[in-house]
């Protein structure tokens, strides 16, 4: 490349010697040439010598000889980044799982290990089966929608009712859906009452929202058809009920009983009851997210900010106000994780909605005796009896756990004892409960 350059620029600079020598004759004959303008000729210009040209052809051709670099496209490098991929992909597999990797079922025990309680769990009460907070409403959806084929009716009764939160919109639906039926029942021989016009107005804005509905119609016996709308081409969409249907009227009053009375599909809370042997760490709680409307980064928030403007407002607020204030944190607990413990030190541990009464923890407490009758108080942390049973858990400070302790009526357990004389003390529990006691840990 530099040869031909310098070829180039040599031949260059002899034809510039030769138009320079020509200027100056021309400048010295320039009023001789200004008057023979007409006679003159100017000297042609001289191009590069033939060398010259020689040279940069041969300069050209072995550049052009030259395989040229090729530059990588955005392809091209993408390619390669995907070819790198997959042998580091192909490497990994090949020496099968690092020590780091954990399943995630084993990932999930693992972060349950520490905690008093793994989650909140329900019980479906169409399977019967236990399931997380997390997954109950998917498993509730899949459960109705497999009743369907057994009961096609009644697992349409059951989305209407459960899939629609809004109670106003359904009792206002469903009793939209009854009159429909009811004038069927009613005017059986009235073809009018047998199609429902499915743009109507009242029907899209009371029955159309609501899911199931569709479902509900197809099951008792209407099926859609395109019918022609009279003095017009076109068609609109109905609901027809099915001929033999009319014979089954009786059929369709069930149906309309079904669906105005029925109430929607809710899981029950699964108390998660456990026994424990005595402990000292029976008042150290560690609860999963489950247990909480905020999420943890929000709890911690308030926490911080509750704890620095303590000092400052403590001295302001009247007794009453800070009362106000405690119960309104206490609403933002769902649920709390409750511990009895008995005189004998075992603990009995069951998990409760925040608003649930305190009659209900008494009841619990009846259920794991052998003898329900014997009487006992319960005493909240500080030693507070627990009188009134209608109040609910966060009413009463027991959110979102507490230990409480067990008092048996004294005067019965001195006429029991009396009765044992000298046999060994046993505990109140149920025996059952008693096979599968727990440590604490």
């Amino acid at each position: 490349m530099e040869q031909w350059l310098r070829a180039v620029g040599e031949a260059w600079r002899q034809w510039a010697r030769a138009s320079a020598w020509e200027v100056r004759g021309l400048q010295s004959t320039r009023e001789r040439v200004h008057q023979e303008k007409s006679k003159a000729e100017t000297k042609p210009r001289h191009g590069p010598t033939s060398e010259a040209q020689m040279a940069a052809a041969a300069a050209v051709a072995r550049l052009e000889q030259k395989p040229k670099p090729r530059l990588s496209s955005s392809q091209d490098v993408i390619k390669s980044q995907v070819r790198k991929e997959l042998m580091a992909e192909a490497a990994a597999y090949e020496r099968g799982p690092s020590p780091d990797h954990k399943d995630p079922e084993a990932a999930e025990e693992e972060e349950c290990a520490g905690l008093s309680v793994s989650g909140v769990y329900f019980i479906c009460p169409l399977t019967g089966a236990t399931v997380k907070k997390d997954k109950r409403e998917a498993h509730i959806r899949e459960a109705i929608l497999s009743h369907s084929s057994k009961d096609p009716v009644a697992a349409s009764v059951m989305e209407i009712h459960t899939f629609n939160r809004d109670r106003e919109k359904v009792k206002l639906g469903v009793e939209t859906i009854a009159k429909y039926l009811d004038n069927i029942h009613l005017h059986p021989e009235e073809e009018k009452y047998q199609k429902i016009k499915l743009q109507n107005k009242v029907f899209q804005e009371r029955i159309n929202c609501l899911e199931g509905v569709h479902n509900f119609f197809q099951a008792i016996g209407f099926e859609k058809k395109a019918l022609p709308v009279p003095g017009q081409e076109t068609t609109e969409e109905y609901y027809v009920l099915k001929e033999e249907v009319l014979t089954k009227l009786e059929d369709l009053k069930d149906y309309k009983d079904q669906l105005l009375n029925s109430e929607p599909v809710r899981v029950q809370l699964d108390r998660q009851l456990c026994i424990f042997k005595p402990s000292p760490q029976a008042a150290q709680f560690e609860l999963p997210n489950d247990f909480y409307n905020l999420t943890a980064e929000e709890l911690k928030r308030e926490q911080r900010l509750r704890t620095e403007a303590v000092e400052k407002a403590s001295m302001l607020r009247t007794k009453a106000m800070r009362e106000k204030e405690e119960q309104r944190e206490m609403r933002k607990y769902n649920y709390t994780l409750l511990r009895v413990r008995f005189p004998d030190g075992y603990i009995l541990q069951g998990t409760f909605y925040a608003r649930e009464q305190v009659s209900t923890l008494y009841k619990f407490v009846r259920e794991a005796l052998q003898h329900d009758w014997l009487p006992f108080e319960l005493l909240a942390p500080g030693g507070l009896k627990l009188t009134d049973e209608n109040l609910a858990f966060n009413e009463c400070g027991l959110v979102p756990s507490a230990l409480l302790t067990l008092s048996w009526d004294a005067a019965v357990m001195a006429d029991i004892k009396a009765a044992e004389k000298e046999e060994e003390a046993k505990s109140h529990l149920k025996p059952e409960l008693l096979s599968a006691v727990q440590t604490l840990s």
